[in-house]
């Protein structure tokens, strides 16, 4: 429990840092760990709401915020992150989905590292639609799997060009923190999800305080660019090393 404490507190620094909450990681390194594969879904999305929730109270007091690009994902994404999150599925599949969710994640944070060089102030708009159904995907998949997906809305409103870098940011931290109630929400409707939990509390203190602390090195000391970069290459390396002990 001390190494695993202190993973999800250096996974919650690095995350934090760039407006995630960790959720893919934290998944990855319980499935590491051999915890109970029924809570973990539970034990990530707890964790991801109390990392997120100090990002987005952070983002909001600097202004950094724009309701509109954000709504229309929220209205999709939500109820299918609850159906998402209701839904059980054979550990077998699980794990494969999340290496599947751990490598797309790290390639988004690769992109997401480059947009830190772009100097387009020229944002487009999108068709309603397409927003409607890039939230509603995002949404089933991270109720299934237990995490917010703001890791993937983020990049991709990044590579469209629908706004700023900050206010996409304080945009993916909302995404997650809401999607993430609404996911744990549909994790209560099943049996025995609750057991258990209560052992793995050292895990939440951890991420609080990693939470708080990635928000300093954002805010006071590394460029978010390098911290994304570092960010990138922890959820690639995890990624890694889930899939060797999958596939292997």
């Amino acid at each position: 429990m001390i190494i695993l404490s202190f993973l999800f507190l250096l996974t919650a620094t690095l995350y934090s840092s760039v407006g995630f909450g960790g959720g893919s990681t934290y998944l990855a390194l319980l499935l590491i760990w051999d915890v109970p594969y029924l809570i973990f879904p539970v034990i990530a999305l707890f964790c991801n709401i109390i990392v997120v929730s100090g990002n987005c109270i952070n983002y909001i007091k600097a202004g950094n915020i724009n309701l509109k690009i954000l709504t229309p994902y929220l209205i999709s994404s939500v109820p299918l992150a609850f159906i998402g999150g209701s839904l059980s599925i054979d550990k077998e599949v699980f794990e494969i989905l999340l290496f599947v969710v751990l490598a797309l994640a790290g390639a988004l944070l690769l992109i997401k590292f480059q947009s830190f060089d772009q100097k387009i102030e020229v944002y487009k708009k999108i068709p309603i639609i397409l927003s409607l159904l890039i939230g509603a995907s995002i949404g089933f998949v991270s109720g299934i799997v237990g995490i917010g997906g703001g890791i993937f809305l983020s990049p991709i409103l990044l590579l469209i060009r629908v706004d700023k870098a900050k206010n996409i940011a304080t945009a993916a931290s909302l995404f997650i923190l809401i999607n993430s109630l609404s996911g744990l929400a549909g994790q209560f409707t099943k049996t025995s999800t609750i057991n258990g939990i209560y052992d793995y509390w050292p895990l939440f203190l951890f991420v609080l305080l990693g939470g708080q602390l990635g928000n300093f090195l954002n805010l006071k000391i590394f460029p978010a660019r390098i911290l994304a970069l570092v960010t990138s290459a922890l959820v690639i390396f995890v990624a890694i090393r889930m899939g060797l002990k999958l596939f292997a």
